[in-house]
């Protein structure tokens, strides 16, 4: 590709990092580190693709807490099972996109249903955290699923986008969030381009899922690797040889304190130490 006038410049390409989220194994884009390039968001992982046998365990992530964060999980593949300390208990399947608003400070627990455990399966997915504004960190915690058909999709030759949050060429995704943010899953066929508008002064980064993918510069960055970008330019150009499939994620970056430990995200110790003490009050509730 040609640089063109108002294109985003890439800042680095990092490599995932293989890790297990307790007998799940994921690819971590990224977690908390580069906060200041990838706000409002914290976190981002790519979990499966794995088997579960008949009869096998399947996903076992035990009940844990979260404040100040909104873990978002979108299926690809196979189906899960989400229950929470707010009366929550949902079985979600391929397509669906499920947000968990952790606000103030509320448990969940993430394992396979009993059809999957009973049938076995693939399973595969992402699961993004999104920061909340530190006018919303205290804020009641809620629950939020949404159906592959809510969320509206963009098919012209060449390419296929899903929107998962944001808007995009007069299609807005229903997904309601408490600071502007944006999230595309793009499928590219080979031998075509594709230019994504950005909001100059937002933050904006590129998740390879499969195959390689051109940005500017001729910087080719492959599946697993994360690729943050300048907060200057209007315009994500992308071009792609072979085909790829990626995510764009971004957002008005919140610009605020950040502190965060193990599920917690907030802006002063002060707060974690809270979020602790609140949890061990019990004041998070229970499943």
């Amino acid at each position: 590709m040609f640089a063109v006038s108002g294109e985003r410049r890439v800042s680095q390409v990092l490599n995932s990092k293989r890790t297990m989220v307790q007998n799940v194994p994921v690819l971590r884009a990224f977690g908390g580190g580069e906060h200041d390039l990838v706000s409002p968001f914290v976190m981002l992982d790519e979990f499966g693709p794995f088997q579960v046998n008949p009869g096998d365990i399947g996903m076992d992530i035990k009940a844990h807490p979260h404040a100040g964060v909104v873990p978002a999980t979108f299926l690809v593949q196979g189906s899960g099972r989400h229950t929470d300390s707010i009366n929550n208990d949902i079985v979600y399947r391929e397509g669906q996109f499920m947000l968990f608003s952790s606000g103030r400070g509320a448990i969940h627990e993430e394992v396979s249903d009993e059809q999957l455990r009973k049938d076995g399966g693939t399973v595969q997915g992402f699961q993004i955290w999104l920061n909340l504004p530190a006018n919303e960190k205290f804020r009641n915690p809620e629950t939020f699923l949404h159906n592959s058909d809510a969320l509206p999709v963009i098919e012209n030759e060449g390419h296929r986008i899903q929107i998962m949050m944001g808007d995009l060429q007069g299609k807005a995704s229903p997904v309601e969030t408490h600071s502007p943010a944006f999230y595309y899953h793009i499928k590219l066929e080979a031998g075509h381009r594709l230019d994504i508008p950005v909001k100059d002064g937002n933050n904006a980064f590129i998740y390879v899922v499969k195959g390689v993918v051109e940005l500017e510069n001729r910087t080719l960055v492959a599946a697993a690797q994360l690729a943050l970008y300048e907060r200057q330019g209007e315009t994500l150009r992308y071009y792609s040889e072979t085909g790829c499939e990626f995510l764009v994620l971004g957002g008005n970056p919140l610009d605020e304190p950040f502190y965060s430990y193990g599920p917690f995200v907030m802006n002063t110790p002060e707060q974690i130490e809270l979020c602790f003490q609140n949890y061990r009050a019990g004041k998070m509730g229970e499943l």
